[in-house]
């Protein structure tokens, strides 16, 4: 897990997860979906445990062993640095909660997390997987970007990278730029827009964007009976509900991927 597993040769077929957030019943359901759970590959790009189970979360994650690859998000890297006592602004008062539940072993698992990764499938030649954007965790690129802040972007990528896979925004997407083919899976513990745990699966040249249902009613008492964060019921209320739209959530992420700048 904390090192990338060597490829012979093309991975016939990869799930994309993302942003699990600490949500271990949402993570299960992904996991148990017949598309996921007979991917060659799990590929998770990021933001696996700030949320009410990050312990349970990051042992489920490793236990699938080498058919795993988890990527570095931005918020395994804050958690990292607040669990060693740093000075982190965090957006999701949570997240300083989860960092505190860390053992030492998975903050170590944190720092060694990779960003980006590019594994070759069959049917897209090498993909990169990152979280926010190939060169920067927190940069936040949407279905709606710019065609000018993408090209910034991906200035770095080889040519032969012709399918980029992020995450970071929690909305599922597909679109091309530039003739190459982007995939957002959207989240897995956090979605906007809509419930249910989300992922992506890439087999035989093809996207696939999926949804897994669970029962929220029944996740919330779970969550609920196992974690003593203090606002945790009003967290899963809005996350595990999803009651923010695309919309709303497009509204608010959009200043940040430079729009307001023009081009």
């Amino acid at each position: 897990m904390t090192s990338l597993p060597t490829f012979d040769g093309p991975v016939r077929s990869v799930a994309v997860l993302s942003d699990v957030h600490g949500v271990l019943p949402a993570l299960d359901a992904a996991l148990a979906e017949p598309a996921v759970a007979g991917a060659d590959l799990v590929l998770v790009t990021g933001d696996h445990a700030a949320g009410p189970q990050p312990v349970a979360v990051l042992d489920r994650l490793v236990g699938l062993g080498h058919r795993a690859v988890l990527v570095q998000g931005n918020a395994d890297r804050d958690l990292a640095r607040i669990a060693r006592g740093e000075a982190v602004a965090v957006p999701d008062e949570i997240s300083s909660w989860a960092a505190g539940q860390l053992r030492p072993d998975q903050v170590d698992l944190f720092d060694s997390l990779p960003h980006p990764v590019t594994v070759p499938v069959e049917g897209f030649g090498p993909v990169l997987f990152c979280h926010g954007t190939p060169r920067d965790l927190d940069e936040v690129v949407l279905v709606d970007t710019r065609m000018s802040r993408w090209a910034e972007a991906f200035a770095a990528l080889p040519e032969d990278v012709s399918t980029v896979v992020c995450g970071h925004t929690h909305m599922p997407f597909t679109r091309l730029v530039n003739r190459r083919l982007v995939v957002n899976p959207g989240s897995v513990g956090m979605p906007y827009g809509g419930d249910g745990a989300h992922w992506a699966l890439l087999e035989g040249g093809r996207v696939t964007l999926g949804s897994s249902g669970f029962d929220v009613d029944v996740a919330r008492a779970s969550i609920a009976a196992t974690c003593d964060y203090p606002d945790v019921d009003a967290w899963t209320e809005e996350y595990l509900l999803s009651t923010s739209s695309d919309a709303e959530a497009l509204a608010a992420f959009g200043p940040r991927d430079g729009r307001s700048a023009g081009g």
